[in-house]
């Protein structure tokens, strides 16, 4: 008999189970999946199963081996339906993609470009607002920051993309960044 009652009876009987069927189930996995992460992945999905269904567990062994292995079988064939619906939604996105025209806009180039000059913690912060359609105490929010900080660097983003949105001519962008500096 394998299983003993209370917590510990629990974990000394799922590391019974585990150390009597872990090499087998991860066999039966590395034959069924092309990545051996995958095997891997499902050998701990399987026991998690079997941890959270200790209590219906068959106590004999032979049975105990048959329920894990019906165990493991259900997640494989989980798996491949969830890679079907992933390769699925895949090729559609690539569709989707593929018929919407490049962005050949240079304004839209241009703008992301200054973007990515951004400090990075600035330039999430512009997309968040301006692209995603946050208010700034959200983007804080999402950013883990508090909103006076999330303000300042909003602002400062918003003068740095100014500086190079602007066409410039010799000076005038120098002069301007002082002036949009100063004011409040």
């Amino acid at each position: 008999m394998i299983r003993r009652r209370g917590r510990d009876g629990r974990e000394a009987t799922l590391e019974a189970l585990h150390d009597a069927n872990a090499a087998d189930l991860l066999s039966y996995f590395g034959r069924r999946v092309s990545v051996p992460a995958d095997a891997a992945d499902l050998l701990s999905e399987t026991f998690v199963v079997a941890w959270r269904r200790i209590d219906r567990m068959p106590s004999d062994p032979e049975q105990a081996r048959m329920w894990l292995f019906g165990v493991a079988r259900r997640l494989l064939a989980n798996a491949a339906r969830g890679s079907v619906r992933r390769t699925d939604l895949n090729l559609r996105l690539r569709q989707q993609l593929e018929a919407q025209p490049e962005a050949a806009d240079p304004a839209a180039i241009e703008v992301r470009e200054a973007l990515d000059r951004l400090p990075a913690n600035q330039g999430e912060l512009v997309r968040l607002i301006l692209w995603d359609g946050f208010t700034l105490p959200q983007a804080a929010e999402i950013l883990g920051v508090r909103e006076s900080t999330a303000r300042g660097r909003y602002q400062r983003a918003r003068i740095r993309l100014r500086e190079l949105l602007r066409p410039t001519e010799p000076g005038v962008a120098a002069y301007t960044s002082q002036r949009e500096a100063r004011s409040p």
